[in-house]
């Protein structure tokens, strides 16, 4: 497969009061590469929610082409048909300026299943090196992330 017009991905979530840490952690990593976990770095933010509650905010880049590429795949090929459909009718609310903006549900992800969701995600930004939303349509389907 040729190289990915990839520049970096980012991958952002966070850990409420309420949740185990260990648990939300142990989720993204069921949804990264496992070849390429010990690479990857968070870093950590103490936030404040609006009622004083404690978050935890987990932010890491990824610029290695062959991690990018693990992550990538493996998103492509966990993602079910029907994901892939409804990202394929969204795309133009997931895309703004050459980035790919996925949700992922950090419940499934613990089971070590993909699945997009809307409210308390893990979420993962693709940066490309093409701008144009033609250009990153092709570029999904070719890597298997649209129908």
């Amino acid at each position: 497969m040729p190289q990915l017009p990839i520049a970096y991905v980012d991958i952002r979530f966070f850990a409420h009061a309420t949740e185990d840490l260990e648990k939300v952690v142990e989720a993204v990593q069921n949804v990264l590469p496992s070849d390429n976990i010990e690479e990857m770095t968070f870093n950590r933010s103490n936030l404040q929610g609006h009622y004083g509650n404690p978050i935890t905010l987990f932010e890491a880049k990824i610029k290695d082409k062959e991690t990018i590429r693990a992550l990538v795949e493996n998103l492509s090929s966990n993602l079910s048909s029907l994901d892939k459909e409804e990202l394929g009718r969204e795309i133009g609310r997931c895309f703004e300026k050459g980035s790919l903006y996925l949700r992922l549900d950090k419940q499934a992800a613990l089971h070590s299943k993909i699945r997009l969701v809307t409210s308390d995600p893990i979420r993962i930004r693709i940066r490309f090196g093409k701008s144009k939303i033609e250009d990153i349509i092709e570029i999904c389907r070719e890597i298997g992330m649209l129908t």
